[in-house]
């Protein structure tokens, strides 16, 4: 319609309801989905072939993905309940400054938690914190937060989802670190905004300055949860990278020390129901991206870079990555911080965005996300270009291609030893 396809059209009006009807999130998100599965199995092929087969064969493919996320929003909802019962967010006002600066510190401490950890885990951990540490939020400073995270999971292959995909894909770990420039900028320009606007809105509680009686147990068990994820996480991808997309290890990981726990610390059951809302909500929202006809992305460039991080708001960073991959020509690290920083402008553009919303329901408006949270495009630009001006365009070139020229290279000299071989045992004696 219009020369644009009617694919898009359901998606894109599906964002357009969840921006609209942000009371209804879920249901919006959900109808989207159920609409555009029928229009593709219907009228329209999927990626993976037309009709039911196709949408077989697609579920199949991306069920890992899907799986993982469920695994780790349910997981790290848990999580960040454990981590605020243990108490030890009141250990920090005694550490954090009283005023702006403490505000900001809790910030930094996301960036650097989500550098080693997912990063839906230093969100959550900062919301919790946050909680422990302020009685009222300020939007803004909640956009802060997973501004924080995602910045610091931008240029760590542990970090983020996309990060890591990056990794599996056979992206060096290195090619990916000079995002921490734009990441720290952006961490600045973000932070230092929100700081202010969180310490006008509600300063942090001075009372909370005794002495809590911090429950070990449970702090104990939230260091098990996030070192099993960590773990999967490497242990998989260093070792069994062949395996990473069959099975969802992260994800079962996490859940598996919530379960062994269990007898010791009883978790908050009841926030799953509430937490599976937002999960359902994201994944709908993933699946369905993932099903768009996008067959190319415009050719590798600084401009269609920077233009990603803004697409990535509203459309899963998870698909952008894996088609930037399979293109190629990339500067992977400022591809990395674009998709990995640019979902943070609005609140469903990023997994940690949703986990955040699942804390606080009320950050659940687009109008109200980018109203108070401004700062964090502003943000996204500076750092993209701090970045771009101090270290340039550096494309890298397609990893896929010399791979596939290496074995091209090998198959070609066997060919020809073969053949060597073969006239040799076909010669006469005092010819060989």
């Amino acid at each position: 319609m219009f020369g644009v396809p009617i694919d898009f059209m359901l998606f894109g009006l599906t964002l357009l309801g969840v921006a609209i009807f942000h009371h209804h999130t879920l249901e919006v998100a959900v109808s989207g989905l159920a609409a555009i599965t029928v229009y593709k199995t219907l009228f329209s092929p999927f990626p993976t072939g037309p009709g039911l087969p196709g949408l077989t064969a697609h579920l199949s493919h991306e069920w890992v993905i899907v799986a993982n996320l469920a695994c780790l929003l349910l997981g790290f909802a848990l999580l960040a309940r454990h981590f605020e019962k243990s108490h030890a967010p009141l250990a920090l006002p005694r550490l954090l400054p009283d005023d702006w600066k403490g505000c900001f510190a809790l910030l930094a401490i996301v960036f650097v938690l989500s550098s080693f950890l997912d990063n839906i885990a230093a969100a959550l951990i900062g919301g919790a914190m946050a909680h422990s540490l302020f009685k009222r939020v300020h939007i803004g400073y909640l956009a802060a937060i997973v501004a924080a995270s995602n910045a610091g999971g931008s240029f760590s292959v542990v970090g983020d989802t996309t990060t890591t995909m990056m990794w599996i894909d056979g992206v060096s770990p290195l090619d990916v670190l000079h995002a921490s420039v734009a990441a720290i900028v952006a961490l600045f320009v973000s932070g230092l905004v929100a700081a202010f606007q969180q310490h006008r809105h509600s300063p942090i509680i001075k009372d909370a300055r005794h002495q809590p009686h911090i429950d070990w147990v449970r702090l104990a068990i939230v260091i098990g949860m996030l070192a099993a994820a960590v773990a999967a996480n490497v242990v998989v991808n260093l070792r069994f990278p062949e395996l990473a997309d069959r099975f969802p290890f992260i994800g079962v990981a996490v859940w598996v020390v919530i379960l062994i726990s269990a007898p010791l610390r009883r978790p908050d059951w009841k926030l799953l129901r509430e937490a599976g809302r937002g999960a359902v909500f994201l994944l709908s929202l993933v699946l369905a991206a993932s099903m768009m006809p996008v067959e190319t992305l415009p050719a590798a460039s600084w401009q269609t870079t920077f233009g990603l991080g803004f697409v990535s708001a509203v459309f899963d960073n998870i698909p952008l990555t894996k088609l930037a991959l399979v293109q190629g020509g990339y500067d992977w690290g400022v591809l990395a911080y674009a998709v990995g920083y640019g979902g943070s402008m609005i609140w469903f553009g990023s997994s940690a965005g949703v986990a955040i919303t699942n804390l606080y329901p009320e950050a659940r408006s687009v109008g109200a996300w980018v109203r108070e949270g401004w700062h964090v495009a502003v943000a996204y630009v500076i750092g993209f270009f701090v970045m771009l001006t101090l270290l340039g365009w550096e494309p890298h070139e397609p990893h896929k291609l010399k791979v596939e020229s290496w074995k091209l290279t090998v198959s070609v000299l066997s060919s020809v030893e073969s053949c060597q071989l073969q006239l040799c045992e076909g010669a006469p004696r005092h010819r060989t």
